[in-house]
């Protein structure tokens, strides 16, 4: 049985190649602002990043900076952290 194309990307906190439906986008659009993108679907420079505390850390900001070729300030990278942390519930380890 044939299974159909299942795209892969990096997560910039861990390094890991996942399917890219596990993992959460972050874009920046042409306007130049870093958002988190719920649909996956928004024009711009993606990076992706599991929905973990620890990979959440380690991406925020120079990997995610890098990602995107851009630079993020501390006031960006403090909300875009906080954002993720309140999007999904982010189970640490007990």
């Amino acid at each position: 049985m044939r299974r159909g194309h299942v795209p892969l990307r990096t997560c910039a906190g861990c390094r890991a190649t996942v399917p890219r439906s596990t993992l959460l986008r972050i874009v920046r659009p042409p306007e130049g602002s870093v958002e988190v993108d719920l649909a996956g679907r928004l024009p711009g420079r993606g990076a992706y990043v599991h929905p973990v505390a620890d990979c959440i850390a380690a991406a925020v900001p120079r990997a995610i900076a890098r990602a995107l070729r851009t630079g993020i300030t501390a006031e960006q990278a403090s909300r875009l952290t906080d954002r993720l942390l309140e999007l999904f519930e982010v189970k640490e380890d007990t």
